[in-house]
């Protein structure tokens, strides 16, 4: 999301500086400024400087100078604070305390209430240049999940779901994308549900590779065990031509519209009865695949950034006058 934006404001004739705790091993080649592990001097500086000061997610380490100097201070809140039902220690109560005052912005609905404190919501964009229908590729395959392959993510519940079907009659070839630390154990699983002539774990993928290979499949599933703050890659699947299939719980429905159809978490017999239906209801499938135009131009690189422009806009002339 900080890069999409970036890019959006510099290209829309703004001068942006990304600061950022993480390095990198390779050169920046973007088209704004990236500050790299920058010392205090370095952050009290880019603080003095800025009209606009953003947060992508609440960092005391960098906010700081702005106790000295006045800015405009948004802060975006992308996932939960400490967990979601609001606990957590103090690093959690001292940020909760910090954003009352900042600008809030949320990712989603279910963010805000979360937060519980004022705040606009703007959702996540996703990155349409490289997610979007290719002609070219037919829609051979049945379902896709990408993510990690990690418990939180409900691979298991995806694996459990199938071996239901395959004794209801109901077959459908499945493609895992991804890497991470639970991925010998789901392997194992697949073999020991009787899944491997179904079932191809595909690995990492990236950028074009990854976004023809969703393309190949007519339902994207996300049976995250936990409750997602929003959930971009549902985004990624519907620009990609596919229907989706999420958990219920969290700001994934958001994210999800009108283009699929939601399971309780959890619920491996409930995403059971969620593929069947939408395998066998072509019309359905057609449906939400009709919706994705309108659906993914809100949450269109272009278009968010205008949303966080005009915020910003708004906040400057009100510091000026």
């Amino acid at each position: 999301m900080s890069r999409l934006l970036a890019e959006q404001w510099q290209r829309m004739g703004h001068e942006v500086t990304v600061a950022t705790t993480t390095p990198s091993p390779t050169p920046d080649d973007s088209c704004y400024r990236v500050i790299r592990q920058p010392g205090a001097a370095s952050v009290f500086g880019l603080v003095k400087w800025a009209d606009v000061v953003f947060q992508n997610n609440i960092s005391l380490r960098t906010a700081w100078p702005l106790a000295f100097i006045h800015r405009p201070w948004f802060v975006t809140t992308a996932i939960w604070l400490g967990t979601a039902d609001q606990r957590g220690g103090l690093a959690v109560k001292m940020k909760s305390l910090a954003l009352k005052r900042a600008r809030n912005v949320y990712i989603s609905r279910t963010v805000a209430a979360h937060v519980g404190l004022p705040g606009a919501i703007i959702p996540n964009p996703y990155d349409d240049a490289t997610f979007r229908p290719f002609a070219d590729i037919p829609k051979d395959l049945d379902l896709v999940f990408v993510g990690r392959l990690v418990s939180d993510k409900g691979v298991d519940i995806l694996l459990q779901a199938l071996a239901q079907l395959k004794h209801r009659g109901v077959k459908p070839n499945t493609t895992i994308i991804g890497t991470g630390s639970e991925e010998a154990g789901l392997r194992d699983m697949t073999r020991r549900l009787d899944l491997t002539e179904q079932v191809v774990f595909a690995g990492t993928q990236r950028g074009n590779d990854l976004s023809r290979m969703v393309a190949r499949h007519r339902i994207m599933v996300v049976p995250s065990r936990w409750a997602e703050p929003f959930g971009v890659v549902a985004l990624e699947g519907i620009a990609c031509g596919c229907a989706v299939i999420g958990s219920i719980d969290g700001g994934l429905p958001e994210a999800i519209g009108p283009c699929g159809v939601t399971f309780p978490n959890g619920s491996a017999d409930s995403l059971a009865d969620a593929i069947e239906r939408l395998l066998r209801d072509g019309r359905q499938l057609a449906a939400m695949r009709e919706a994705a135009t309108a659906h993914l131009a809100k949450h269109a690189p272009d278009v968010i950034a205008r949303l966080y422009l005009e915020a910003f806009l708004k906040a400057t002339h009100t510091c000026r006058s």
